[in-house]
């Protein structure tokens, strides 16, 4: 047996403070990276052309980092259970490390390939968390339960220290060119491309690939937007976020990095506004790990509704409603805008995501599991947790102590794109329209019909009483 040692990728798609590739190189001074193209992911029916297209170009510049560190990153396109196994068994290698994940099919997968692995003597370390600062055990209650509220949730782990990012994988020795054969013979692959794997993405990436471009983001954002991120955020025609959800979906940065750079930020801020401002981004890194938190505690989250009075909720099943509004044709200007801005970039501002998601469920009265479902096959950083977690809080049905929230799809175009600009981009034959038409959503049946823009599908006051309706009658059966 060599010293050699495998590192396995799955959403961890950099070298740098990465916590498992830190602990494999420790060990050993040959480390050779892997990822597996999982058939049982790439053939699901919500998998997005524009996350695979992101996928890709980040495996190709971790690639690089691999052969600019001494090493090389493996590509295998097979069942992982099988496949990780036998090409560590044909490269007799040491040990296969990976780091640790909080989706149900994830863990599933890897208790099979720990049995598979214990079956060919190969160790393993799996127990490395690294995609959150704080392990689903370190956050719990004073009676040593999961937290089901945002507010505790976020004083605990806040009041924990955070750990330093991990030291960078350098100066490894890789396969030699036998084991690289080897290797081939196992089932390496060369990098296919996104097409190459049946998925076609043509509207441009929102953050380019990889993690030389994710620090950029992050520096850029942590040296100037993040001290009006609290004034900002809301405003979807202002470049106030950070839009690095991608990124962090597929780990090309650590976490440990993002939260050393927003502890810098704090430290050179000078007024209290900056503060808050920083604080506030804090605070929704805090709210992906609350949902990441909350899908390892509960899987069964991953397959429908928390509260009780929302699993058996009567949804309505109008297909040309669910149609409409996943085409931006439901006659709302905020709320087609937004989804065309999905269907066009393959992102969302995250207040619109609020806001059609309420449409969804509040005004069409359509099961949000649809709505989540549509959005993993549209969202460049679709995620599991905080997709579902968002879906949830928007339909009253998650871990949320105000169980009914309805947005105004009118009065949410005139707080946060009061001037239509948002509007007017994604809905370019609104552009003439007046803009307290356009953002109150009264524009005339002839000015519509003389544009080919609809009429409302619903009626806001209408449908928003018959949610309330079916939820009070819900909440009495249950």
């Amino acid at each position: 047996m060599s010293d050699l040692i495998l590192f396995w990728h799955r959403r961890d798609l950099r070298i740098s403070d990465n916590t498992g590739l830190a602990a494999a190189r420790e060990l050993s001074p040959k480390v050779v990276g892997v990822f597996c193209l999982d058939p049982n992911i790439l053939e699901r029916d919500d998998i997005a052309p524009a996350r695979v297209t992101y996928m890709i170009g980040c495996l190709q510049a971790l690639q690089q980092r691999y052969a600019q560190a001494g090493s090389q990153l493996l590509i295998l396109h097979a069942h992982p259970v099988q496949a990780i196994p036998n090409l560590a068994a044909a490269l007799q290698a040491k040990a296969v490390f990976w780091n640790w994940d909080v989706e149900p099919y994830s863990q599933e997968r890897d208790r099979a390939i720990i049995d598979a692995l214990k079956a060919k003597s190969i160790q393993f370390l799996n127990q490395n968390w690294d995609q959150i600062l704080h392990s689903p055990a370190e956050i719990r209650t004073g009676s040593n339960g999961p937290y089901t509220v945002y507010t505790p949730f976020w004083k605990n782990w806040h009041s924990k220290p955070k750990a330093n990012p991990a030291n960078t994988l350098q100066n490894v020795e890789g396969l030699t060119a036998s084991e690289q054969e080897t290797a081939k013979n196992a089932g390496a692959i060369a990098l296919p491309t996104a097409k190459d794997l049946g998925f076609s993405w043509d509207g441009g990436l929102i953050i380019a690939p990889g993690e030389t471009a994710a620090q950029a983001r992050l520096e850029e954002f942590t040296n100037k937007a993040i001290n009006e991120y609290q004034q900002q955020r809301n405003f979807p025609a202002v470049d106030g976020t950070s839009q690095l959800s991608a990124a962090l979906k597929f780990g090309v940065i650590g976490i440990r990095t993002v939260w050393q750079a927003t502890t810098a930020a704090l430290e050179n801020s000078h007024s209290d506004e900056v503060q808050a401002s920083i604080q506030t981004w804090q605070q929704e890194l805090a709210w992906r790990e609350f949902y990441q938190h909350a899908m390892y505690h509960f899987p069964e989250l991953a397959e429908g509704a928390f509260r009780d009075a929302f699993k058996n909720f009567p949804w309505e099943t109008n297909t040309e409603h669910f149609q409409a509004w996943c085409e931006g044709r439901t006659g709302y200007p905020i709320v087609d805008a937004a989804m065309r801005q999905l269907n066009e970039i393959g992102w969302m501002h995250n207040r619109c995501r609020m806001i059609v998601a309420s449409f969804l469920t509040k005004d069409l009265l359509i099961n949000p599991v649809l709505g989540e479902k549509y959005f993993m096959q549209k969202l460049i950083d679709g995620d599991l947790s905080a997709n579902n977690g968002g879906w949830q809080w928007s339909a009253s049905s998650g871990m949320d102590p105000k169980p009914v929230r309805i947005f105004n799809p009118a009065s949410q175009a005139q707080k946060f794109d009061s001037e239509g600009e948002y509007i007017r981009q994604w809905i370019p034959e609104l552009k003439s329209v007046d803009t307290e038409y356009l953002v109150t959503g009264k524009i005339p049946s002839l000015e519509r019909h003389a544009l080919d823009y609809p009429e409302p599908i619903v009626d806001h006051k209408q449908q928003q009483k018959q949610f309330k309706t079916r939820y009070q009658q819900q909440k009495t059966i249950v």
